[in-house]
């Protein structure tokens, strides 16, 4: 995360200093841009405990993920517009925490965050910086969970491999970033969002552990405007 927001910050201050002697044209009615960045989502955790039978306070951790991402907007009007990321889905690992913190890898689960946002943009479409905020909506997309032999053991299973698997969900999204003109083409750009995002673990052994989520994404890219 360090290493991300002090490249963002040299990105950042180089584009401004590259704008100084040039006009800009930041996003206006009817103009399309695309952007293409890193997004490292990291989720900010809460479980409850395992259900029966588990040791008290078994609880869940998930780490975070690097991914990049292709994003379009397009401008409804020179303040609003909206905007779609793509990209490929993120890989998070599980961890125990709480009672059994420091078991290592449980497992892991693959998740395609699909995302759409309406976002307001702050000042003149010409201005060389402008910050934006942005509300949504993510559908999260849960597939490819994959338990680990640890996972196995602490679920005391005599028999086949523990499995596990994670609700799909809907959840609201805030971001906030701001856009720094380059040119009159080029711009470049740094978001932070926070999805309020809960599922439901089910494990093989009919256990299941309700996990609060809520991901920090930061994203740092680099846009063109058409």
């Amino acid at each position: 995360m360090k290493v991300i927001l002090n490249n963002t910050v040299k990105m950042l201050a180089l584009a401004a200093a590259m704008t100084l002697a040039s006009s800009a044209s930041a996003q206006s009615a009817g103009q399309w841009t695309a952007k293409l960045g890193l997004n490292q989502l990291t989720p900010k955790v809460e479980s409850s405990d395992l259900s029966a039978p588990a040791l008290p306070h078994t609880k869940a951790d998930v780490g975070s993920d690097t991914k990049p991402v292709l994003v379009f907007a397009y401008g409804l009007t020179d303040n609003i517009s909206v905007e779609i990321p793509l990209g490929l889905p993120y890989k998070h690992t599980l961890y125990g925490a709480g009672a059994i913190e420091g078991t290592g890898k449980l497992g892991t689960s693959s998740v395609l965050p699909a995302t759409a946002l309406v976002q307001y943009r702050f000042f003149d479409p010409k201005a060389k910086i402008r910050p934006y905020a942005g509300l949504g909506a993510t559908y999260a997309y849960f597939h490819k969970a994959t338990g680990s032999g640890q996972l196995t053991a602490l679920l005391d299973v005599g028999g086949p491999a523990a499995t596990f698997k994670l609700k799909n969900k809907m959840a609201a999204t805030l971001q906030a970033g701001v856009a720094v003109a380059i040119n009159d083409s080029w711009f470049a750009d740094i978001g932070v969002t926070k999805t309020f995002l809960k599922t439901k673990a089910t494990f093989s052994t009919g256990q299941t552990q309700d996990i609060k989520l809520d991901p920090f994404g930061v994203m740092v890219s680099v846009g063109y405007k058409f």
